[in-house]
């Protein structure tokens, strides 16, 4: 948690006077990317979860590769996390959307031989338009963290936006998470979703 939290503002705050704004965001990139592939290796497993993560540093590595002005390195991380709603909602005509995918991988995860009975999850009723809520609501929900970390990077200074941006995001994922849960509790038939 401090690799998100509070090292980016530290190296920052350490690299800003010798580097500049835009110098010194570059490499506050370090702390998150280096935990993100300890536990990447860690997991050592190729899943939609971990492809996700891996696009994300990817996606991340190359927004800060490209430079730019500071403001634009600084919401480098929203950017990401935007693209990655916008995919959930253009998943949506496809088969099944991707969120689907990312479920059956943490079921995977969990249980032995999870992914094969999650499969057959899909054909029971209420559950492929409970995952289409859920595509909506968390494409939409990280499209809207994402608009709203980009107008704070170009209002707060750096600073503020580099100790108070994780915390922005966080809630924001707890309220996604919250606000599915609430979803499935309403719905006894998308309960299957979370392996119940």
């Amino acid at each position: 948690m401090g690799a998100n939290f509070v090292a980016p503002w530290l190296v920052y705050e350490a690299f800003d006077a010798r580097l500049g704004d835009s110098g010194a965001l570059m490499v506050s990139a370090v702390p998150p990317l280096l935990w993100s592939l300890a536990e990447l290796a860690r997991v050592r497993r190729v899943d939609a979860v971990s492809a996700t993560v891996v696009a994300s540093i990817v996606l991340t590595v190359g927004a800060t590769a490209l430079g730019g002005s500071a403001r634009m390195i600084q919401v480098r991380d929203a950017l990401v996390t935007g693209a990655v709603g916008l995919l959930f909602v253009l998943s949506l005509p496809f088969r099944r959307p991707l969120i689907f995918y990312l479920a059956r991988a943490a079921m995977a995860r969990r249980t032995e031989g999870g992914e094969t009975a999650y499969e057959a999850i899909w054909d029971r009723p209420g559950v492929p338009a409970a995952f289409t809520f859920l595509t909506w609501l968390w494409g939409l929900g990280l499209m809207a963290q994402t608009a709203l970390l980009c107008g704070l990077a170009y209002i707060w200074p750096i600073g503020r936006y580099l100790l108070l941006s994780p915390v922005i995001s966080w809630l924001s994922f707890g309220a996604l998470f919250l606000a599915s849960y609430r979803y499935m509790a309403r719905h006894p038939e998308a309960r299957v979703i979370m392996g119940r």
